[in-house]
């Protein structure tokens, strides 16, 4: 999320009704908006990556991923959010055309600027999903991927990836995934060959 925040607050239905013609996305959070920054290479072809991953993964599935243009919807904390990859697995999500709210798993690509966020608060925001059973927290600069896995309502498991060699698992989704296949085509897999 950027720090440069709109300073007017509005309701929910202005965000969504704004959101379909503004020029850039915005995240919401209890009546206040946020623009969305860009991203570096790095971090799209890592959120591009474990898309694509996921998408083949799916296939015999009633399960759908979703990049970044796509909105959760986080009802509890009264907030919207574009996280990088989620998967829904949720039949009444796909009645929904421009947001989600039962996300089993998100994923956010880490950068500098947004990392502490998306660590705390906004994990905070996260786990207000019933939905929720895993969040990823993949590092854009070198190769470390945080796997966070819901035990019960307020308690959660990290499990942390860092060798080429390790194979990173959503298991909500029965689903692992090569590490190095997440860094493909990236500066980070470059400094490893």
């Amino acid at each position: 999320m950027s720090v440069v925040a709109k300073h007017s607050f509005i309701s929910e239905k202005e965000y969504l009704e704004n959101e379909k013609i503004a020029e850039f996305k915005h995240e919401y959070l209890k009546g206040e908006i946020w623009a969305m920054a860009g991203a570096s290479d790095n971090h799209v072809t890592i959120a591009m990556n474990l898309a694509l991953i996921l998408k083949q993964k799916l296939k015999s599935k009633p399960c759908r991923s979703y990049i970044s243009d796509m909105k959760v919807k986080v009802a509890l904390a009264d907030a919207f959010f574009y996280p990088d990859v989620f998967v829904s697995c949720n039949t009444s999500d796909k009645d929904q055309t421009y947001y989600k709210e039962h996300p089993n798993f998100i994923a956010e690509v880490l950068s500098p600027s947004t990392e502490a966020y998306d660590r705390g608060d906004k994990f905070k925001y996260y786990q207000q999903l019933a939905s929720l059973e895993e969040y990823w927290l993949i590092d854009a600069q070198k190769m470390s991927v945080d796997c966070f896995t819901r035990q019960s309502e307020h308690a959660w498991t990290l499990h942390s990836y860092s060798s080429p060699q390790d194979l990173v698992s959503i298991d909500a989704l029965n689903i692992q995934i090569p590490i190095a296949d997440l860094y493909e085509e990236t500066t980070v897999a470059e400094g490893i060959s």
